[in-house]
């Protein structure tokens, strides 16, 4: 019965295991025997308190305090509910996904980026004017330019290799994906038939480049 019941504690609360497979009684009577052998380890310190292991009701978390601070000199300040570590973690997980959705709305740019100039966003960035050669985009998520990409072009910086880069005139000198990295083509090759709309994206041999249409769209995912 020695392991029914451990104590963990630290400067600002306390722990208390108690074993599933045990009854609520035994379990009360060996918490009496714990704090009373660690009540000089204790002292008169206050503490909030929280369990693990067996499921207990709000009566019994009480009843538990209450023979705490019988054999101790601890004042248990407030219990905190066993579904509060569960809590936290979905709240963590909403506020990632909520920062994530923040960078996806990303920022806009109006201008022409010239040689030797470097725009950089926290999210994804539209650039409603041309890269020119010797110009960088650099964005955690999606780059479009709205115009001809000539210069380089760097989405999904982090490492996220799921975004792309599109362009009404993909001619880049260099592309990169999350760590990924891609080269435009030769320039003849480039410009034969008409200029129309690309985007780029990861593959499992590098990035490729394929015309914008409907299907690509529809594969294209945000996340």
């Amino acid at each position: 019965m020695s392991q029914a019941v451990v104590i963990k504690g630290n400067r600002y609360g306390l722990t208390v295991y108690l074993d599933p497979q045990e009854s609520f009684e035994t379990l009360l009577e060996e918490v009496a025997v714990k704090f009373r052998e660690s009540a000089k380890f204790f002292k008169d310190a206050k503490m909030a308190l929280s369990f693990e292991g067996k499921r207990l009701d709000n009566v019994q978390q009480r009843q538990v305090a209450d023979v705490i601070m019988a054999n101790s000199q601890v004042e248990i300040l407030c219990i905190l509910s066993q579904d509060d570590e569960e809590e936290a973690r979905h709240r963590a997980a909403v506020e990632k996904k909520i920062q994530a959705e923040k960078a996806n709305t990303g920022r806009f740019y109006k201008g022409t980026l010239r040689s030797g100039q470097v725009l950089e966003s926290e999210g994804s960035v539209v650039i409603l004017g041309d890269v020119n050669p010797g110009a960088k985009v650099i964005a955690v998520g999606n780059v479009i330019v709205l115009g001809s990409l000539k210069g380089t072009a760097c989405a999904g910086i982090t490492g996220n290799e799921r975004c792309f880069i599109a362009a009404l005139e993909m001619e880049p000198t260099q592309l990169r994906i999350g760590n990924v990295l891609g080269r435009g083509g030769d320039s003849s090759e480039r410009r034969r038939g008409p200029v129309k709309p690309k985007i780029a994206f990861c593959g499992e041999d590098g990035i490729y480049v394929e015309e914008l249409c409907r299907d690509v769209l529809h594969d294209i995912q945000l996340d």
